[in-house]
């Protein structure tokens, strides 16, 4: 928690002003109060000798005498008497403030009896640093002796007076404790001189501190001094439903803010009609089910007789005090809600569906084209296509194929033809050399080897064209009983 003037830093100590948790603006403590008139060139001649210190960063306030010639003000860390020692704080008020604090708190003048001794030096704040580390430590060990004791009771805070010869324990007990064994074992345990104080559930949330639900610090650790008790009426007024878990703050106790807009709340419903619960129409018995207070609204509905609620009728509070004079008198109106003949009926636009009537054209997939390597990449070219042509049968694709079929088996015969030609060619060569080499002329006995060799000299195109057909034939079957390829 730091003042407006510096920033937090990682340890959650106010990082500008090096006070270290006690800024000398009183920004960092808790309850805090402005001293406004100090901050004005105005001299008081007739000055108000009391001021009010406050002890562990606000935790613990009261009044003291302040001579003249101590010299200290409003934010002077000081030294000041107790019943045993002397305590180290700091001014948070002086002058006319300080007595109407006092009104405030029904303190008397006559009951005062302390005074500020002098302004606190460095070895003061140092001894005061020593006192305030020795409290965590202090609180977890009191709370081990207690519970070794068996005593129903909670230690909740721990605070050291400044010069570490008293120590005040904060408790809190659902009733009245008998700590007089534990008062022995403390003093054996921490050689000072022990004070136990009961406090409440709140009281203890207001020492400690912590951030409420609504997202900031609590208020009874930042402003809020006196509580005032709250009941679960309060809620039932605001119309907020009855739930533990939402309704109670960090004490455990129902929430101090309950009761902040209990007063709206009350002036609202005083408008509001009384034994409304129930309105009784022509088309039955409506019944309440909520009401917006700030609205001026009550909603009804029809209860059916399976006992299901059905529509919601809002109605304004003055329909509703029209509608129980009615009912008083004998009457039943109509409807509950009051019909309009000039109002203009709304046009509900609907929109239709377009499935069936607009269709939109299929999205065009790019198909990435394989490169052709030799015959097997026109071999699966020609399945493909063959695939698309059994696909879709029609007299037109069947035209296409049968024309396709034709030009490649005229395209093999041809090829088959040069092929020939060329080993003819190379045949009748070779056998003009060896008639030159064999005078003998040997010629019949080479038919029968280039006839072996499957070479003809005179290749017919007919049972070439008849063999490249039943060829493409049997590929068709084969394809046929195949199963269809899925589509990528």
């Amino acid at each position: 928690m730091a003042c407006a003037n510096c920033s937090t830093g990682k340890d959650g100590k106010p990082g500008g002003c090096k006070s270290n948790g006690g800024c000398a603006s009183g920004g960092c403590n808790r309850l805090n109060t402005y001293d406004w008139l100090s901050k004005l060139d105005i001299h008081d001649s007739d000055e108000f000798d009391i001021v009010e210190v406050s002890f562990s960063q606000g935790s613990r306030k009261s009044f003291y005498h302040n001579p003249n010639q101590t010299r200290t003000g409003t934010g002077d860390r000081v030294v000041v008497e107790s019943e045993s020692g002397y305590d180290i704080g700091h001014i948070s008020l002086s002058g006319e403030l300080v007595r109407m604090q006092m009104r405030k708190k029904r303190v008397k003048e006559n009951n005062i009896l302390k005074n500020v001794i002098r302004r606190a030096n460095e070895r003061d704040l140092e001894r005061l640093n020593e006192a305030r580390s020795l409290e965590k430590q202090t609180m977890v060990r009191a709370r081990v002796i207690a519970r070794t004791l068996g005593l129903e009771m909670k230690i909740g805070d721990v605070e050291y007076q400044a010069d570490k010869r008293k120590a005040t324990f904060y408790y809190t007990a659902d009733g009245r404790v008998d700590f007089r064994e534990l008062i022995r074992h403390y003093a054996k345990e921490f050689k000072v001189k022990i004070e136990m104080r009961q406090i409440g559930a709140r009281q203890e949330s207001a020492r400690i501190g912590g951030i409420g639900s609504c997202g900031r610090e609590l208020c009874c650790s930042t402003w809020l001094s006196d509580f005032k008790t709250v009941s679960t009426a309060a809620a039932r007024y605001q119309n907020l439903a009855i739930n533990q878990a939402k309704l109670s703050g960090q004490c455990g106790r129902l929430k101090c803010c309950l009761n902040y807009e209990l007063d709206t709340y009350i002036d609202a419903l005083d408008e509001f009609p009384k034994k409304a619960d129930r309105l009784y129409t022509e088309a039955g018995m409506a019944t309440l089910v909520k009401t917006d207070i700030f609205k001026r609204t009550m909603y009804y509905c029809y209860i059916q007789e399976n006992g299901i609620r059905g529509k919601f009728y809002p109605l304004h509070v003055t329909r509703v005090k029209d509608i129980l004079v009615l009912n008083k008198k004998g009457e039943k109106p109509a409807e509950l809600m009051e019909y309009d003949h000039n109002a203009v009926e709304e046009v509900l636009v609907d929109f239709e569906s377009v499935n069936d009537v607009i269709e939109l054209p299929p999205e065009e997939r790019k198909r990435r084209r394989k490169k052709r390597r030799g015959g097997k990449g026109r071999k699966e070219d020609y399945r493909k296509r063959d695939s698309k042509t059994e696909s879709k049968p029609s007299d037109k694709t069947s035209d296409k194929s049968s024309r396709n079929t034709s030009k490649r088996s005229s395209s093999k015969s041809n090829r088959y033809k040069k092929s020939s030609s060329k080993n003819n060619g190379s045949s009748s060569k070779s056998n003009g050399s060896r008639k030159s080499n064999n005078t003998n002329g040997n010629v019949k006995s080479e038919k029968p080897q280039l006839e072996k060799a499957g070479v003809n000299n005179k290749p017919d195109s007919k049972s070439s064209s008849n063999s490249s057909k039943s060829r493409t034939s049997s590929r068709r079957k084969n394809r046929r009983n195949r199963p269809p390829k899925k589509k990528e």
